[in-house]
């Protein structure tokens, strides 16, 4: 795991309260877990898209080359329902990066069945706690 990877993850209060965990994490590339928990179930007896679209975030591997990156958009397509026990996998992986920008691809899984893909696109930059 590269040391931008952990420092991420470790200081992730948002992901980790939600049970996300980071399985491996390299060079543009992370894979974590999640279990949806009651909680995460919306009025259809589904997972809200809002937390699968959080791991597929919180996944996507821009911080692994070191600087602060942040997400400048991304778009998620929700391909099957998940539901309450179900164990989801995000693989993240770094498709280009050039100058300040990134794009990333998410691929959100229960087992061998896809349930999201995402693409995120990403900047380089400061935090606001950074900055001010």
């Amino acid at each position: 795991m590269t040391p931008a990877a952990e420092a991420m993850s470790a200081a992730d209060e948002a992901s980790r309260g939600l049970g996300v965990e980071l399985l491996e994490h390299g060079e543009g590339a992370a894979v974590l877990r999640m279990t949806v928990t009651p909680a995460m179930v919306n009025g259809h007896g589904i997972t809200h898209g809002g937390y699968v679209f959080l791991l597929a975030d919180s996944a996507c591997a821009c911080n692994s080359h070191g600087p602060v990156t942040v997400a400048a958009g991304a778009d998620i397509t929700f391909v099957a329902p998940a539901y309450e026990g179900d164990v989801l996998v995000a693989r993240a992986e770094e498709r280009t990066r050039h100058g300040r920008s990134g794009l990333y691809d998410v691929t959100v899984l229960r087992g061998d069945e896809v349930i999201a893909d995402f693409r995120g696109r990403s900047t380089r930059g400061t935090t606001p706690k950074e900055s001010g």
